[in-house]
């Protein structure tokens, strides 16, 4: 096995593993919804911020993650060292982000005021979600293109 082999495989593993642990975060963000509201005294739910982490650990980790998993499977995008810059980064974004998703729904249940720092950091995470998209297209440009040469070549 070549080392790019070597290493597109070891890429699909991480991939499908970071996807994997976010489906159990997302399913257990929706779980801990449901429970800390009715503990909490709202048995329909609360119409808040923690409502929305299930669906954006969900949507953000695990659907993009499978996503970027057929690409990389398709266009063996870790011939680029973008590709781990995007996984680091993006997912950074996503932790922290989601992250202070929950933490800011859990003050609003408790009814507790939170800080103009929690949506400070929150939109930091917001942007390192972009840069990670950012290099995730760059990414893929230098893939097609060597795509293309490839297929002019033979």
């Amino acid at each position: 096995m070549t080392e790019n082999t070597a290493t597109h495989h070891r890429t699909l593993r991480i991939l499908l593993g970071a996807t994997a642990v976010y489906a159990v975060l997302g399913l257990a963000a929706g779980l801990f919804y449901r429970e800390f509201t009715k503990a909490n005294g709202y048995p329909e739910g609360f119409a808040g911020q923690l409502g929305l982490a299930h669906t954006h650990i969900l949507t953000l980790g695990m659907l993009v993650l499978l996503i970027v998993l057929v690409l990389e499977k398709v266009f063996r995008l870790s011939t680029s060292r973008l590709l781990r810059w995007f996984f680091w980064i993006y997912n950074f974004g996503v932790v922290l982000t989601t992250g202070l998703l929950v933490w800011h729904g859990i003050l609003q249940v408790k009814g507790l005021e939170g800080s103009g720092m929690i949506s400070g950091i929150a939109g930091l995470g917001h942007i390192l979600i972009g840069a990670g998209f950012v290099l995730l297209l760059l990414n893929l440009n230098v893939a097609l293109r060597r795509d293309a040469r490839a297929t002019v070549a033979s």
